[in-house]
């Protein structure tokens, strides 16, 4: 019995970046049991005890799962892509299509195990900065595994596989204009000519690029209004954020015309089809359920202000010559928060992104894209109706007319480290009787 383990040698988290190194330790035992480990004692490990293995090899695959109707010349173009490369027929192997495949790498042939012996034998791999990011959708499913095929001599192919998650980074067009500094003292140093200057590599700027967008702040103000008046004014610090971090705003009630009761901001993730023949398979989320929506919501980021505009909403939208909005696609809420601010001058609006969602990336058939989705309900009625009284205590009304109205905001979500996530990795093992 052979007995094949298989671990990364990443032990704290078992996500990686697209061009990132994937590594892997793979071990191969003759595994004995008491009752054999005597009769090999017996027979005094004769050459009819030797476990034989013919040939092992390693390579990173990415499926796709999808409920769309992918056309057979698409389909065949995948499959022609993938003749030659390797003579193990990875499609029978997990459920779902192969999009993505590194060339196998033969791990060693003719392999010969005594009892209780043990191989062990490294695999690397870079991933393709091609391909798409592990993502489980509503319609579409992308997912990675590292497939470990061997072959016992006179035996059908075994295989053991171990899933990895991968985070998309952005691809830098012209990454030589992109001036990268390293952060350490030797650049305040002087320089020497003698010295070989370290290159930095093509993952090592896409980081720093997404480090710059990440980190930058330009706040966007936008008035909110409906058809009674002016509601509040909203600012976001920055429209990109990466895994992990707080998408933080302020919402200004000063001045209002129409009292804002509460709202709620929900975090959600938008699944869009992008082929005509996906969007009639995939149904659509419509916002219906908003009474009023806004008439204008306007942006302006304080100083140019050539960077007005309007932007319209679900609501908005269908009014406007009879047009059907703009189809949202498969809408997933991730985070929620929720406030009552009638008598509030000022606010703050703190939304968490989790490690475990998908970034903002586009493929072929689908675009994933984020959003802040606002629900207001409002009243005309300030103060309660009533001033405030000289002495005792203000009274609410027993009921209050009020209005609700949806905004959609949308932001851009990149990866974060993977080494900032904590995604233990377990052993894989598989039995060869």
């Amino acid at each position: 019995m052979i007995e094949i383990k298989a671990k990364l040698v990443r032990a704290d988290s078992a996500i990686y970046a697209t061009g990132e190194r994937i590594e892997c330790l793979i071990e191969f035992t003759h595994k004995v049991f008491t009752e054999e480990a005597e009769q090999v004692r017996s027979r005094n490990a004769n050459e009819s005890s030797l476990e034989n293995l013919a040939w092992a090899s390693a390579q990173l695959h990415c499926y796709r799962k999808t409920s769309y109707a992918i056309s057979s010349a698409d389909k065949t173009s995948e499959l022609t892509e993938l003749i030659g490369r390797t003579a193990l027929d990875a499609v029978t192997q997990a459920p779902g299509e192969v999009i993505v495949a590194t060339k196998p790498k033969i791990l060693f042939c003719d392999l010969k195990l005594q009892p209780g012996e043990t191989k062990m034998y490294y695999f690397n791999e870079f991933v393709p900065r091609e391909g798409p990011p592990t993502y489980r959708g509503h319609d579409i499913r992308y997912f990675y595994k590292i497939t470990i095929a061997t072959q016992r001599v006179k035996s059908k192919v075994q295989t053991l596989t171990v899933p990895i998650r991968v985070l998309p980074i952005p691809i830098i067009a012209r990454p030589e204009e992109l001036h990268v500094t390293v952060e350490t003292n030797e650049e305040l140093a002087p320089t020497n000519p003698f010295l070989e200057k370290r290159e930095i590599s093509e993952l090592e700027i896409s980081w720093h690029h997404l480090k710059n967008v990440t980190a930058r702040r330009a706040p966007k103000f936008y008035r909110i209004s409906n058809k009674h008046g002016f509601v509040g004014r909203f600012c976001l610090f920055k429209p990109a954020y990466k895994l992990g971090e707080d998408i933080v705003g302020s919402l200004d009630f000063d001045q209002c015309q129409v009292r804002c009761v509460q709202f709620s901001v929900k975090l959600q993730q938008q699944e869009l089809p992008l082929r005509p023949q996906l969007e009639h398979q995939s149904s659509t989320t419509d916002d219906s359920t908003s009474v009023n929506s806004f008439d204008m919501a306007s942006i302006a980021s304080g100083i140019a202000v050539d960077n007005l505009h309007k932007s319209s909403t679900s609501g908005s939208a269908r009014d406007k010559e009879g047009q059907l909005p703009n189809p949202s696609g498969k809408v997933s809420t991730i985070s929620t928060t929720h406030q009552v601010c009638y008598a509030t001058t000022q606010t703050q609006v703190v939304v968490p992104i989790p490690l475990h969602v998908t970034p903002t990336f586009r493929t072929d058939l689908v675009d994933v894209k984020w959003r802040l989705h606002f629900e207001f309900v409002t009243s005309t009625m300030m103060d309660f109706g009533r001033p405030n009284p000289e002495s005792g205590e203000l009274k609410a009304p027993a009921e209050l007319p009020v209005e609700t109205m949806v905004w959609n905001l949308p932001v851009t979500i990149y990866a974060a480290n993977p080494l900032q996530i904590y995604a233990p990795t377990q052993t894989f093992n598989l039995l060869i009787k």
